[in-house]
């Protein structure tokens, strides 16, 4: 059974807690810290979209539609669906000749609020581009047109796009990918079921580049340097992604997944983080990610700030009190 993580506070006593697993990889595979159950496969979801845009940098495809960095950032992000992220999003499909009638993700309405009200506001109605995943979608259709194939059905595993993008997941995974642990994501491409470890090592190569072709790596090291430039355009407003890699910069390379999945890189570390919260807690993943930044960095006793806050937020009700606090266990160290 896997350890509690994290525990929710209100007054002086442990309201309600969060079990999961959790684990530090270095990029030849060793295990520098294990929690819980992390052989136990898991869908990523969300937390790869980096590696899924690997063959967008890596076969040139980006350079030669001139997507810019905020862009080759969007590709990775699961986002608030704000008008800097729509109109990026939009660009990319412009570059490459189409639009958002081509994306096949689903339409929502913006995750942002603010965003969403405005655009109620103004008599629209949501449309692909608002998705949350509509960056990485593009991506998809911007390497589709580069290769000369037809999009149609990219989020098909037989299109000629997925496979090049699941071909990466599994080489950075060093996991098999097919039919025994394939499912079907929330905005309908394939999601695999990968060992939490495996993750946290993929994540490790991302970081470091170790083990990758040159081509693959340096594709690494330019996702991972949009991201640090752009946070904003990885999530969105207040958003855990946003607010870590704006503090941290490029030492920090993080994504949040779906149902309490959470991967990080360090790439001054050559580290790799991968962890699962059992009951799919987002809140609980965000604060045991960044008590484990902070548990590996070199020196401990000087935490930014902004990292620190972090890793225990505190929870306020609608007259703005504060009732309660979040924060990592002992199990995180």
């Amino acid at each position: 059974m896997d350890p509690v993580l994290v525990e929710v506070t209100r007054g002086n006593r442990v309201e309600s807690s969060h079990s999961g697993a959790a684990v530090v990889v270095d990029a030849d595979g060793g295990t520098v810290f294990a929690v819980g159950d992390v052989t136990q496969p898991v869908y990523p979801r969300s937390a790869v979209k980096s590696i899924l845009a690997l063959p967008l940098v890596e076969t040139g495809a980006a350079d030669r539609l001139r997507l810019t960095e905020a862009e080759i950032a969007l590709a990775c992000s699961s986002h608030s669906g704000e008008p800097v992220h729509v109109e990026a999003a939009a660009s990319m499909l412009g570059k490459a000749g189409r639009s958002f009638a081509t994306l096949e993700c689903g339409t929502h309405w913006p995750g942002n609020a603010a965003a969403a009200q405005a655009l109620a506001r103004s008599g629209g109605v949501p449309n692909a581009l608002h998705n949350n995943c509509s960056g990485k979608h593009s991506g998809f259709v911007c390497l589709a047109c580069d290769r000369g194939d037809d999009p149609t059905g990219y989020v098909k595993p037989e299109h000629p796009t997925m496979r090049e993008i699941t071909a990466a997941l599994a080489a950075l995974t060093s996991t098999e990918l097919g039919e025994h642990n394939i499912a079907v994501d929330g905005c309908s491409i394939p999601t695999f079921a990968i060992p939490l470890n495996a993750l946290a090592l993929a994540f490790a190569r991302m970081g470091t580049g170790q083990g990758l072709a040159p081509a693959r790596a340096a594709a690494a090291k330019r996702i991972r340097a949009a991201a640090a430039a752009h946070p904003m355009m990885i999530a969105g407003t207040g958003r855990f992604c946003t607010r870590l890699m704006t503090e941290m910069g490029a030492r920090v390379f993080a994504k949040s997944g779906a149902e309490g999945v959470y991967c990080a890189a360090l790439p001054e570390l050559g580290l790799g983080i991968a962890i699962k919260c059992d009951d799919g807690a987002g809140r609980a993943a965000e604060v045991a990610t960044a008590a484990l930044i902070v548990r590996l960095l070199p020196n401990n006793g000087e935490v930014p700030p902004g990292l620190k806050a972090l890793t225990a937020p505190e929870l306020h009700n609608w007259n703005g009190i504060h009732v309660g606090d979040l924060r990592a266990t002992a199990a995180l160290g």
